[in-house]
């Protein structure tokens, strides 16, 4: 599920850590992001951060995970960016 609040956008997000490279699957608002860090102190979190940063072009600090820190399944708020533009650039990305 994917909902515009305060100039950005929270966007629940499955990640599949370990892979064996890094993409981005869109399904209509379903995302699965795959990283190819493992879930260790902390690696796969700086990895979806870092690897959403890349994809939407928005800075690192404008990317935040709300919940899910220790779970696949997280929820993400990521400020600058409407629901439609999400979509968008990592619908692009996936192909």
């Amino acid at each position: 599920m994917i909902l515009e609040k305060n100039g950005g956008v929270t966007a629940d997000i499955k990640v599949v850590p370990r892979s064996k490279r890094a993409a981005v699957e869109v399904d209509g608002e379903n995302i699965t992001l795959r990283i190819t860090a493992p879930p260790v102190d902390g690696k796969a979190n700086d990895a979806v951060t870092a690897g959403l940063s890349s994809l939407l072009g928005v800075p690192k600090r404008d990317i935040s995970i709300v919940r899910g820190q220790t779970s696949r399944n997280k929820t993400v708020e990521i400020r600058g960016v409407g629901k439609v533009e999400l979509i968008s650039r990592l619908g692009k990305a996936g192909r």
